[in-house]
């Protein structure tokens, strides 16, 4: 017996190979993973200027489609929603994504791998309002 297996003994006794052993593998916790392929369609409501950063960061993580209810902010102050939807906008931009409003009350923003499907007349009539505009 060398002076390295005399060591090992003293110290390690003979748990020593088994914990050399077990050194290669590590345990992962699955429970905390979430799985990239889901997308998640997440609804908001807009009081307050401040509620605008829930969204951003839902965008920003890549993986929702946000539906955002504005009525409460544009029946309270149309200043702030302006700057919200500024805000919205800069960041769709950012992510390369797209936003549209759909009815008086809410806007949906998507990332860019979502498109909003915008039928011709609503597109056609929006050119018109803006010819008749200038």
């Amino acid at each position: 017996m060398g002076i390295f297996d005399t060591l090992k003994d003293k110290l390690g006794g003979s748990n020593f190979d088994e914990l050399e052993a077990e050194e290669g593998y590590l345990e992962l916790d699955n429970a905390g993973n979430v799985d990239k392929g889901k997308i998640t369609v997440h609804p908001f409501l807009l009081e307050e200027f401040d509620d605008i950063k829930g969204v951003l960061d839902s965008l920003r993580a890549g993986q929702t489609i946000a539906l955002v209810n504005i009525k409460p902010l544009k029946d309270r102050d149309l200043v702030e929603l302006k700057r919200a939807i500024n805000k919205l906008k800069k960041t769709t931009d950012a992510i390369e994504g797209e936003i549209a409003g759909f009815g008086e009350d809410y806007i949906v923003v998507t990332p860019n791998f979502a498109t909003i499907h915008r039928s011709s007349r609503q597109v056609k009539q929006v050119k018109e309002d803006a010819t008749v505009a200038e």
